[in-house]
């Protein structure tokens, strides 16, 4: 397991803090990216798996406007390693690893991308207000317009979920 970085020093302003949450979100993106294939590997919904396969393409992008705003701040987005996502992306796989490809398997697989969503929401919100109330307007939209593709992608896996996926899981009983 990765040590986070912030372990070998003190942040003693709030730039410190918003450079090391740009970071933190960097490494978060970063980790689910990687972990995403793995995932809809295992979906049996085609719904799902679109929806999985298009928030990949946005999160890539979302990747691009971090290192955008860590270019504009003067840092190396990969600074930190964020141990939140890890462990979200261990708990995904070790459910899975305890699942048969299907409907409850999806069922999981929501559960476990909105975990990862809500832990992106709250921090890309975060990050936006500390961009706006240290006058960093133009990060702040570039924040903003990530926060909302998270929203909707949380929307999205919740549609998903209680329209189909979750119906056909309970029938399993």
């Amino acid at each position: 397991m990765q040590t986070n970085k912030l372990d070998d020093r003190r942040m003693e302003t709030m730039d410190e803090f918003f450079e090391h949450t740009i970071q933190d979100m960097y490494s978060a993106e970063k980790q689910a990216l990687e972990a995403m294939p793995q995932i809809v590997q295992r979906v049996q919904s085609d719904q799902l798996r679109q929806a999985l396969q298009v928030h990949q393409r946005e999160s890539e992008s979302q990747l691009t406007r971090l290192e955008q705003i860590a270019g504009q701040l003067g840092i190396d987005p990969d600074g930190e390693t964020c141990m939140a996502m890890q462990g979200l992306v261990e708990e995904a796989q070790d459910l899975l690893d305890q699942l048969e490809d299907g409907p409850l398997a999806d069922a999981a697989i929501i559960a476990a991308a909105q975990k990862m969503e809500h832990y992106e929401i709250a921090s890309y919100g975060t990050a936006r207000t500390l961009a706006l109330q240290t006058g960093l307007e133009q990060i702040a939209n570039l924040l903003e317009t990530t926060l909302r593709e998270e929203k909707a992608a949380d929307q999205k896996l919740t549609y998903i979920a209680t329209s189909s996926v979750n119906l056909k899981a309970a029938q399993l009983q």
